[in-house]
This record gives structure tokens, C-alpha cells and sequence, in this order.
């Protein structure tokens, strides 16, 4: 009887250690989740500071004739498109291509001493480039959370409580083909 008793006791402590370890594990995984969410967000504040100190920018320029107007209306329409929202791919791409917009646009600005003169134009780019910077840092913390994300999805035996936990693959905030392409500093000195 002591025996049977024993092996009970050991059959608890065995099943008590497997839910614990189950709890353990899924609670993990929502923090991954929750993690994810909370770097996205943190970027997301940035975006919209960015969304909203763009315009500002735009009028600035836009009251120097001459100034690159097809630049312009491409940062109109990328700041439209990139709006808010999940980080999906599609709103990645659309951030991507404004941050590479507004980096022609702070550099082409060189080409306008009147431009660059303007305390209003240099106080904006100033803070462009400060919110641009912050972004970049925030994207290494969200791809280094979306990647624990990722991870976690493919690993045993987190696999099995992925669904539960509510994770869902998501993209990373990639650099483009012409983000990765070396620069041709002699070429733009040139100009």
C-alpha cells in the first residue's frame, strides 16, 4: 500500500511539474507577443511625431519656388499611404520608402542657399532628423522582438501552445535592395 501511495505522490509531483512548466511556457509566449506590440508601438509614436512634423516641413520648402515639386507630391503621397496601423508588411514598405524620401529631400535641400537659411526649415530638418534617427534605433529593438516572436513560433515544444498564446508571425522592418546598394560618394559630391 505504501508502495501504490509513493508512485501516486510521484504521479502528482510528475503532472504538478508539467503544468507548471506548460503555465510557465505559455505565459513566455504572451510576453514575447506583448513584447512585439509594445516595440511596435514605441515606433508607432515616432511615426506619427514624423507624420506630423512632415507637412510642416513641406509647406516650408514649398514656399521656396523652384524647390523640387515632384519630391514633394512623392512625400504627400508615401505620408498618405503609410497612415497607421499593424506593422504588415505593406506599412513597412510605405514607411521605408517615406524615410528614403525625406533623406533625398533633407539632401537635395543643399542645393538651395535661400532653403537653407531659413530658420524654420533648419529648426524642422533638425527635428526630422532627430525623429529619423530615433526611428532607426526603434526598429533594431522591434526586429530583435519580432525575431524572439518568430523564433519562439518554430521552437519545441513552444509550437504547441503558439495558437493559444495568440502569437502570429510578423515581418521584420527590412532595409530595401537600393538601402543596401553601396553609395557612389564621388557621384554625389560631384553635383
Amino acid at each position: 500500500m505504501a508502495m501504490i501511495v509513493v508512485i501516486l505522490f510521484a504521479l502528482l509531483l510528475l503532472a504538478l511539474a508539467v503544468v507548471a512548466y506548460g503555465v510557465a511556457l505559455y505565459n513566455g509566449l504572451v510576453g514575447v507577443k506583448h513584447q512585439v506590440d509594445q516595440a511596435w508601438s514605441n515606433i508607432d509614436v515616432l511615426l506619427k511625431q514624423r507624420h506630423d512634423e512632415l507637412p510642416k516641413l513641406i509647406d516650408v520648402v514649398r514656399g521656396h519656388a523652384g524647390y523640387e515639386r515632384e519630391l514633394l507630391d512623392k512625400l504627400t503621397t508615401l505620408r498618405a499611404r503609410a497612415g497607421s496601423g499593424a506593422p504588415d508588411a505593406q506599412r513597412l514598405a510605405a514607411e521605408d520608402a517615406l524615410t528614403r524620401g525625406i533623406g533625398r529631400l533633407l539632401a537635395t535641400a543643399e542645393a538651395y542657399p535661400d532653403l537653407e537659411a531659413s530658420t524654420s526649415y533648419l529648426e524642422l530638418q533638425r527635428r526630422i532628423s532627430g525623429l529619423e534617427e530615433q526611428i532607426a534605433h526603434r526598429r533594431e529593438y522591434y526586429n530583435a522582438a519580432v525575431n524572439l516572436n518568430n523564433v519562439r513560433m518554430e521552437q519545441f515544444p513552444d509550437v504547441l501552445l503558439v495558437g493559444p498564446a495568440g502569437l502570429i508571425r510578423r515581418p521584420l522592418f527590412a532595409a530595401e535592395a537600393q538601402e543596401r546598394a553601396d553609395v557612389n560618394v564621388g557621384a554625389l559630391l560631384a553635383r
